[in-house]
């Protein structure tokens, strides 16, 4: 991606950034507010929510047609002008999400519902299946939409856009963005 060149955290700055929280990027009515696990290091380290070189986020936001260009991570609040947020759902950081206790998921689960409530975005989008799994207690659900609602607004299950995430490759992970782009266009 062409752009500004942005410092590296330094060691020991992404050893600071353990369990620092990061600010959502969130605002009323929404259309989709994405849920990731939790922060890493560098997200920590930089402010910026996927910001980890190699994390697929940005590509699949804008191969899955929600961005008109692939954002840099330095450019999430432009987000909320696109009817977008970003939140977690677990605020501490951490350099892996199995790190987390399955507690911590249930935990965020219960105060990401407040937040939706609060909020009211049309649709949710967690990132990532095991988390989504462990924290709504739903140990068999798949991607793509959800049963329930969470708060009134819709669910949606995306694959973890992690680089540690092989199973899934940058165009299928814009595929996956693009049927929830789709979906939120009918609604």
């Amino acid at each position: 991606m062409a752009g500004p060149h942005y410092p590296r955290p330094t060691r020991a700055e992404l050893a600071a950034a353990a369990d620092r929280l990061l600010p959502d990027v969130i605002a009323p009515g929404l259309d989709v507010l994405f849920v990731g696990i939790n922060p890493g290091l560098w997200s920590a380290a930089t402010g910026w929510h996927f910001a980890r070189p190699g994390n697929r986020f940005w590509p699949a936001l804008h191969r899955g047609g929600f961005t008109p260009r692939q954002l840099h991570p330095s450019e999430q609040d432009e987000l909320p002008g696109y009817g977008l947020g970003v939140t977690n759902m677990v605020a501490r950081a951490s350099a892996r999400a199995d790190e987390l206790a399955a507690a911590e998921l249930v935990a965020g689960a219960d105060v990401l519902a407040g937040k939706v409530a609060r909020y009211r975005p049309r649709w949710v989008a967690v990132v990532g299946v095991t988390a989504y799994r462990i924290g709504f207690a739903r140990p068999k659900a798949g991607f793509g939409p959800q049963p329930e609602a969470l708060a009134g607004a819709r669910l949606w299950v995306l694959p973890n856009p992690s680089g540690l995430n092989a199973h899934f490759t940058p165009e299928s992970l814009g595929a996956a963005f693009g049927e929830l782009r789709a979906a939120v266009a009918r609604d």
